[in-house]
């Protein structure tokens, strides 16, 4: 399994409602994810500067990128979600993370 870390970077303002959607992900949403390799997802939030930290293990990103990219329910996701990001560039939420090295591991 791959282990990926991702970092974005919200909006103050909307911090609260993004996580208030994030504690009711539409289940088709769920099950799409867990259709298309995604496992053990987690997401942090420091609310001191809006900074989320995403962390999901997959047999294959791309894969799972790639499959997400391909579900209807996902394109409704990150449309819903974009205006909760800042700095996306053009890009939806699943586009615009910024991966993060992995320096250890402790298993």
């Amino acid at each position: 399994m791959e282990r990926v870390g991702f970092r974005l970077k919200l909006r103050k303002e909307k911090l609260d409602e993004y996580v208030l959607h994030h504690q009711n992900v539409w289940p088709e949403m769920l099950e799409a994810l867990s259709e298309t390799g995604w496992h053990n997802y987690s997401l942090f939030l420091d609310r001191r500067d809006a900074t989320l930290i995403g962390y999901f293990e997959t047999p294959d990103l791309q894969k799972a990128l790639d499959g997400m990219a391909a579900k209807d329910v996902n394109e409704r996701w990150q449309v819903f979600m974009a205006e909760y990001f800042e700095s996306l560039e053009g890009r939806r939420p699943d586009e615009g993370f910024l991966k993060l090295e992995n320096v250890f591991y402790l298993k």
